[in-house]
């Protein structure tokens, strides 16, 4: 069976992981993805990590697999030329520049519509191409921070903290490719204009609603608790750390059956979620008393066969080795598998159509393959 984008070419010019990740999820898909990079070093993210498999760098190879590299050097004639004619015969670019350098370079549908109508231009910028705020410098880490994700992170009396992962980078990926493959589907060309700003904060939907209709104070809350579902928040055992995440009160019947206390499902202060929530401080505590006595696993082993949610957490290295990720086929070999370099499989599975994960390209490697067919 052929593969979902087979047939469909989309130019990349971007750098470390906006912009690459989200090119790198259209070639799982069979997309063939052209990846413009620049003189003399190509993309940063080529460099960037310490760790070398073969002639690849890590963290290049985590967002570039099943790509090909020309490399180009855009702010001259012959580079411009050569841009030209690959996307006449493309369907698709992206980018993550600054916005300055987007319109600089002539990475705009304007600029190049005359090259090719139909063309979708995605503009994965910060906070987009237009407007004061523009050209402000924008990285994972900033968005995060302006978009009140930090203030809403970690514990109240620790500093405002990011996510563990670069949260705004990988979101932006994601929905730039479903603003190009929506633009495709539509059958025009045009320009899409993503902002990791705006991406962000719409991610924050239902906290966002909150503070507009409710003029709600949105604030940390300890152990990465809910802040309307009680008890959902992790808590210390006796070894390891619980997540427990008990949603409905048929659970929490459960729940307190199997902890050995069973007063707490009609009493006032524990019946409902509502009840449960207004008195979360003392609520918490009891539970933690009480989870104190035996492990995170043990508790798991007791409590997810009666449906009630609960995990231990654990170390990414253990979650890359672990069942789940074996039984979803997570873990991937890139290539043929005489490298050992390996990566995450695309999320994205069909019942009729399996990815191929080639290696990512060397530098300027696909020169004279991609500009020997665009003449």
């Amino acid at each position: 069976m052929s593969a979902p984008l087979a047939g469909i070419r989309i130019v990349e010019v971007g750098h470390m992981l906006a912009g690459p990740y989200c090119g790198m999820m259209l070639a799982d898909l069979g997309a063939e993805i052209i990846k413009i990079e620049s003189p003399p070093h190509g993309d940063i993210g080529r460099s960037i990590s310490p760790h070398k498999i073969g002639d690849h760098n890590a963290y290049f190879a985590s967002l570039n697999r099943s790509k090909k590299s020309v490399m180009l050097d855009l702010g001259s004639k012959e580079g411009q030329a050569d841009l030209a004619r690959i996307v006449k015969t493309s369907q698709a670019l992206i980018t993550n520049l600054r916005p300055s350098a987007i319109r600089k370079l002539g990475l705009t549908y304007d600029a190049l519509k005359q090259h090719n109508s139909a063309l979708v231009c995605v503009s994965l910028t910060g906070y987009g191409l237009e407007g004061q705020y523009s050209d402000n410098p924008a990285y994972d880490y900033i968005i995060q921070a302006l978009t009140g994700v930090m203030a809403l992170t970690g514990d109240p009396s620790a500093p405002p903290t990011k996510a563990g992962f670069s949260a705004v980078d990988n979101s932006a990926g994601l929905v730039a490719a479903i603003g190009l493959l929506a633009k495709i589907v539509q059958g025009q060309g045009g320009q899409v204009d993503v902002a990791m700003y705006d991406v962000m904060l719409s991610q924050l939907n239902y906290l966002a609603g909150a503070v507009l209709n409710a003029n709600e104070k949105m604030e940390r809350i300890p152990n990465s608790s809910h802040p309307y579902i009680v008890p959902a928040q992790v808590f210390r055992t006796a070894e390891g750390w619980l997540s427990l995440f008990i949603t409905h009160d048929k659970f929490w019947k459960k729940f307190c059956t199997e902890i050995g206390r069973p007063e707490w499902i009609d009493a006032p202060e524990f019946a409902t979620m509502a009840q449960r929530r207004e008195n979360r401080e003392s609520v918490v505590a009891q539970i933690g008393d009480i989870l104190l006595t035996k492990s995170a696993k043990e508790w798991v082993q007791r409590l997810q066969p009666l449906g009630v949610v609960a995990a231990e957490i654990i170390t990414l290295s253990e979650a890359l080795s672990g069942d789940i990720a074996a039984s979803r086929a997570l873990v991937t070999p890139l290539g043929d598998g005489s490298l050992p370099l390996r990566a995450i499989a695309s999320p994205i599975k069909f019942t009729d159509f399996a990815p191929a994960y080639d290696l990512p390209p060397l530098l300027n490697q696909h020169r004279t393959e991609i500009l020997g067919k665009a003449g």
